[in-house]
C-alpha cells in the first residue's frame, strides 16, 4: 500500500498593516466648499477631523485635534491671511499649513511665505496637485505653484540686492557635498530626489538643508534657490 503523503497547508500572508490616514483640519468660511473638500479629501486617503469657518474657531479646533496638517483658505472673513497664518504658527510651532486661494499678488504672497506657509494650492489646481501638494507638505516639503514660485525668487533676489548681503553671504563656507544640495536645490528637486542623485540617504539630505540655511541665515529651502539663482554658482567649499 502506497504511503499516503501529507499535503503542507500554504502559509497564509500575514496582513499589512493598514497606514493610518493623515488627520487634517480645513479651514474655509464657504460651508459648500468646506463640505465637498471634507468628501474629496476622505475620498483620497485623508482623514478631515475638523473644520472650521473663521480663524476663531478655527484655532479653537485645531488645539482640540491636534492635527499635522491643516487647509486654510487665503480669505476668510474675520481674518487677514498672512496674519492668521503667522497667529496660527505661534500658536502650534509644529502644524503645516496650506494655503488654497486664487492667484495672490506679489506683496501678498510674499506676507504668506514670511508668516511660515508650506504650500499653496490654486484653486483652479487640479485634483492630482491637489492631493499630491497635501502629501508633498506632509512628508516635509514645500509646495507652490511654478507662477509663486518666479514671484519669490524675484523677490528675494531683489531683497538680496537691497540689502548688500551679496558679499557677506560669499564669505560663508559651504562642505562640497552642501554646494552640491544647493544645486540640486535650485533644480527644483525635493530631498527624495536629491538623495537619489547624490546617492546617499533622505535624512542626511535634510540635515544638510538645515546646515545649509543656518548658514545662509535662510528660513525655507525656495530662499536657497532663489540665492543660487542670484549668486549664479554656489559658494565656495571649505576646506
Amino acid at each position: 500500500m502506497p504511503a499516503q503523503t501529507k499535503k503542507r497547508a500554504a502559509a497564509k500572508p500575514l496582513p499589512r498593516a493598514k497606514k493610518a490616514a493623515l488627520p487634517v483640519v480645513l479651514i474655509d468660511d464657504n460651508r459648500l466648499l468646506r463640505d465637498g473638500l471634507s468628501s474629496l479629501l476622505n475620498a483620497q486617503g485623508f482623514s478631515v477631523v475638523a473644520t472650521a469657518r473663521s480663524g476663531q474657531e478655527a484655532l479653537r479646533e485645531v488645539a482640540r485635534v491636534k492635527p499635522q496638517l491643516a487647509l486654510l483658505d487665503s480669505a476668510l472673513g474675520d481674518r487677514e491671511g498672512p496674519k492668521f497664518v503667522q497667529e496660527m504658527r505661534q500658536s502650534f510651532p509644529d502644524i503645516k499649513l496650506i494655503v488654497m486661494g486664487l492667484l495672490p499678488s506679489e506683496d501678498e504672497f510674499v506676507e504668506f511665505i514670511k508668516a511660515g506657509i508650506s504650500g499653496f494650492i490654486l484653486k483652479d489646481a487640479t485634483i492630482e496637485t491637489f492631493v499630491s501638494t497635501i502629501q508633498a507638505v506632509a512628508d516635509g516639503e514645500y509646495v507652490l505653484p511654478t507662477p509663486l514660485t518666479h514671484t519669490l525668487f524675484t523677490h528675494v533676489a531683489a531683497q538680496a540686492r537691497s540689502r548688500g548681503k551679496r558679499g557677506a553671504k560669499a564669505a560663508v563656507r559651504m562642505t562640497a557635498r552642501e554646494r552640491q544640495v544647493i544645486d540640486s536645490i535650485a533644480d527644483g528637486q525635493s530631498n527624495k530626489e536629491i538623495a537619489e542623485r547624490l546617492h546617499i540617504a533622505t535624512h542626511t539630505v535634510k540635515s544638510h538643508v538645515h546646515n545649509i540655511l543656518e548658514k545662509l541665515a535662510l528660513h525655507t529651502r525656495l530662499e536657497v534657490a532663489a540665492y543660487a539663482h542670484e549668486e549664479g554658482e554656489p559658494p565656495r567649499a571649505s576646506v
